[in-house]
């Protein structure tokens, strides 16, 4: 199913831009697991929009409704469903969108493949709206892992040009990023990050960026190979997050400058654990954890929905028009997009790790 993410641990996302709202049902959630929906919700405030000139000025507040799944503040062991409702849609802005796809967008592909039935607006269930249900599965999914003792971070890595000096520190990572208007680590670059997204909005344009995102703790051994590896599972949820076009793990395409002898990831002992001394290939060998850091970046193009005049097709008359696309949109949204990394990232470790998380037990407060 094209909405359905896992195997054991499963995310069915629903919902659309400019419908009721958009949800996610989660199914494979331990009974008796106490969800913190404070923390959920922090998770939702660091991605919904209208918050500054560096996001959509669209204005939702993106409140969790719990619609079932969850008694006395645990998991029932039924499927937990979440919803989170449209308030401010501005269906108008899109008038021109159903006969003059936007250059870059779904909208053609769509009117295609929907066979003209496609509701356009806003990106209908296509549109970067439904990241706010994967945040929600996905929110659910890293306060499991951390249960297991896995943690997962992310944070921008570039936005544009303007690339992070020098890899974060762990404690930066944790205090910095989402104080950071524009999710970087390294307070002293984020200006500059900043800088770069408030010029292109000036200018009526957008830029893209990379997120880089960390898995600590994972255990050693968990992961089939093949189609299914870690590294495809990660892919196929990845690039399931609108904007996302490209991807890559530990050294990524850096890997192929270098010679065998220093791409390859030495293994050393210490204090009786067996670890690497490098982590070029991002803590997966052969599609399967091996215990080490999982490193990988998710590269986001710029905003396709840019207000300069730009050559379309009139899909009514055939012929060559311009378009100015209208509405509110991101200016950079790599930014509002760490935090689904983040997320989708856990989702896929949970059901990689389910076997992990299945025998947790939860004490009783």
């Amino acid at each position: 199913m094209a909405c359905t993410l896992g195997e054991r641990f499963r995310l069915t996302v629903f919902g659309e831009s400019h419908g009721s709202g958009v949800g996610v049902v989660v199914d494979g959630c331990p009974p008796g697991f106490p969800l913190d929906l404070q923390r959920l919700q922090v998770d939702m405030d660091r991605r919904k929009p209208g918050q500054s000139l560096l996001t959509s000025l669209r204005k939702e507040e993106d409140k969790i409704e719990v619609l079932s799944g969850l008694y006395n503040g645990r998991t029932n062991g039924g499927p937990l469903t979440l919803f989170v409702r449209n308030t401010d849609v501005q269906s108008s802005s899109y008038s021109e969108v159903g006969i003059k796809p936007r250059p870059s967008h779904l909208d053609y592909t769509a009117h295609l493949r929907y066979k003209g039935y496609f509701d356009y607006r806003g990106g209908g269930f296509l549109s970067g709206r439904m990241t706010a249900a994967m945040v929600m599965g996905g929110g659910v999914a890293k306060q499991l892992l951390e249960q297991a003792g896995v943690e997962v971070h992310a944070y921008m890595k570039s936005i544009k040009h303007v690339t992070l000096p020098r890899e974060p520190t762990l404690d930066e990572i944790r205090k910095n990023t989402y104080a950071s208007a524009v999710r970087c680590p390294i307070l002293e670059t984020s200006p500059r990050m900043e800088e770069v997204v408030l010029e292109a909005r000036k200018n009526g344009d957008s830029v893209g960026g990379v997120v880089e995102a960390i898995a600590l703790g994972v255990p050693a051994g968990y992961g089939d190979p093949i189609f299914d590896s870690v590294e495809s599972k990660l892919a196929h949820a990845l690039f399931g997050i609108p904007a996302v076009k490209a991807l890559e793990f530990g050294a990524g395409f850096g890997i192929t400058q270098m010679y065998g002898s220093e791409a390859n990831d030495q293994f050393r002992l210490i204090d009786g654990k067996i670890v690497t001394q490098t982590n070029n290939n991002g803590g997966i060998l052969g599609g399967i954890t091996n215990g080490m850091p999982i490193v990988l970046r998710v590269g986001f193009k710029p905003t396709a929905s840019i207000p300069k005049p730009q050559k379309s097709v009139n899909l009514e008359t055939l012929e060559e028009e311009e378009i100015v696309v209208k509405g509110r949109h991101d200016p950079c949204v790599a930014i509002r997009g760490v935090i689904v990394v983040e997320n989708m990232v856990s989702a896929v470790l949970a059901d990689v790790l389910y076997s992990v998380l299945e025998d947790l037990r939860f004490q009783n407060s």
